[in-house]
């Protein structure tokens, strides 16, 4: 990585293809290798979750489709929104929770093709995963080398979690707009920046991380322009990409203000979940529940799990990594760290924060080519197996 990429969050210049023409990282026949590896480790997933159902008799499709948050999805895309959900304790469950894009695509996919909402959910997630996939090696390759992309996109679809990328959910949407933007704001393209952006914005809540992302990116640049003397007005395009980015997340929060007759609309959507921040307090109180109890081992892995993550974190802010990608996994970070509410969701909530997987990534990059192949196949294997574990058992909330 240049010292260009560290200082500005610009890309260092493209690879150079044979014969000397200029191959853009962003390049669809560059990623060709990314994406059969990505589409490779979630179909290993798929088949062992198949396998796995063949003892207890719950298929594939209904895991992956028609469970936890797909139900909620799929039921806004075939009724709008509106329903709302009271239970014992208090809680009121309001499907303003969630984000509209998801549902509008599976509306708008279910309209033509003849699929349920929730399976053209699996769909758009299939399709998201390979676009999320083909933009997170456009970042590693233009970063740390072609290795180095199709590492982080296996490690990536190899995660723990890696499963909700192949369930109806909005996860691979996301981190597909998500990567995108980083792409577009390392390589100074500011309107496809903040356009994908506002499509962030109006996935996920996190959607508000790439907007830090390219707002603090932006004003870095600015302020660098002004103290190298560069005078004139900022660069139009700038500009505009800042003015788009926060569109969708605005739009929505606002219009859930709307409907609900509240500034705090969305703020008290989230808390008739059981959602919210607090600084951490109460997952720092869960964690130290364990501790002192009989089930001390799973908080000293809760420990350790936190610990990894912040680990990554600085590890690759010491070794450079450009600021939009910082701000991002920073973000994303900070607000599934510090949030109330269920606590098994955490890991799903970190899961767009793919520029953590940088620093092994690159490591695993160094590697012959068979001993990096037998530590995906194995992280893969392990990854697959949890997921069936995981959705056969509790599953994502």
């Amino acid at each position: 990585m240049t010292s260009l990429a560290s200082r500005s969050g610009t890309a260092p210049a493209p690879a150079s293809a044979p014969g000397g023409a200029a191959a853009s990282p962003a390049a669809p026949r560059r990623a060709v290798a990314a994406l059969l590896l990505y589409a490779g480790v979630r179909a290993l997933g798929v088949v062992v979750l198949a396998l796995w159902g063949l003892a207890d008799g719950k298929g594939p499709l209904r895991l992956l489709s028609a469970r936890w948050d797909s139900l909620w999805y799929a039921r806004i895309a075939e009724d709008g929104y509106g329903y709302t959900l009271h239970l014992a304790g208090g809680k009121v469950h309001s499907d303003m929770a969630f984000f509209p894009l998801l549902p509008w695509l599976e509306r708008g996919l279910s309209a033509v093709l003849p699929l349920s909402a929730g399976e053209a959910g699996l769909v758009v997630s299939a399709v998201a995963g390979l676009f999320a996939a083909w933009g997170i090696f456009a970042v590693g390759e233009c970063l740390h080398g072609r290795r180095a992309g199709l590492a982080l996109v296996g490690l990536w679809a190899a995660l723990p979690v890696g499963i909700v990328a192949s369930m109806a959910y909005s996860e691979a949407l996301f981190t597909a707009l998500a990567a995108w933007s980083a792409y577009c704001v390392l390589t100074g393209r500011w309107v496809g920046a903040g356009s994908l952006a506002a499509l962030a914005g109006l996935t996920r809540p996190v959607g508000a991380a790439v907007v830090a992302a390219v707002w603090i990116t932006a004003a870095v640049t600015l302020l660098r322009r002004h103290r190298r003397g560069e005078r004139g007005a900022p660069p139009l395009r700038l500009l505009l990409g800042v003015l788009l980015a926060p569109l969708g997340w605005l739009a929505y929060f606002a219009w859930v203000g709307v409907r609900t007759g509240s500034v705090t609309g969305y703020l008290d959507v989230q808390g008739g979940w059981g959602n919210g921040f607090d600084g951490g307090l109460a997952f720092g109180s869960f964690i130290g529940e364990r501790l002192a109890g009989p089930a001390w081992p799973a908080g000293i892995a809760l420990l350790a799990g936190v610990a990894l993550v912040v680990w990554l974190y600085v590890a690759g802010a010491r070794r450079g990594q450009p600021l939009p990608l910082l701000v991002f996994s920073g973000t994303v970070l900070l607000l599934a760290l510090t949030a109330k509410g269920y606590f098994g969701s955490k890991p799903r909530l970190m899961m767009p924060a793919f520029p953590l997987l940088l620093p092994p990534a690159v490591a695993l990059a160094r590697l012959r080519t068979v001993r990096a192949a037998a530590v995906l196949t194995t992280v893969a294997l392990a990854s697959a197996v949890y997921g069936a574990f995981w959705l056969h058992g509790s599953g994502p909330p």
